[in-house]
């Protein structure tokens, strides 16, 4: 009788993958991401542990959004205070908080759980071309699309 593969937490290895977000669209850019720090990408994938890799978003800023969302696109966040509902357009979040945009973007397409929250641990973003993890030695990642 055959069973089914489980991969185990200390068995899975581990790669630095280098994406540059130049020119891609938001929400693909983010889909791929969310499937390559969840696991999807690789054959031992197991839905209850942690198979993904770490991920170097480079370029956050040169992020492209279609159609009218710079303008109507919006952000909310609450200060807990009452009244205190903040709104910000996609536009200014990309002007002056594009690391936090594609961070809200790829978050949402994890699990919502513990395991969610482990693996968004895994994405590092950077604004610019420049990160300081050379030392891991990184492979670029071309995205699909």
């Amino acid at each position: 009788m055959r069973t089914t593969f489980m991969a185990k937490g200390h068995e899975v290895e581990r790669k630095w993958l280098v994406v540059d977000a130049e020119g891609k669209t938001l929400g693909r850019l983010a889909s791929e991401v969310a499937a390559i720090l969840r696991g999807k990408h690789k054959a031992i994938f197991t839905p209850n542990v942690d198979t993904g890799d770490h991920v170097i978003l480079i370029n956050a800023g040169k992020i492209e959004l279609t159609g009218n969302k710079l303008q109507d696109k919006i952000y909310y966040r609450h200060t807990q205070f009452a009244g205190g509902l903040k709104t910000r357009t996609a536009g200014e979040m990309k002007e002056k908080y594009p690391k936090q945009m594609l961070e809200l973007a790829i978050k949402g397409m994890l699990p919502k759980n513990s395991l969610g929250r482990q693996m968004f641990t895994k994405l590092h973003v950077y604004a610019g071309a420049e990160h300081p993890h050379a030392a891991q030695k990184p492979e670029a990642y071309e995205l699909r699309g």
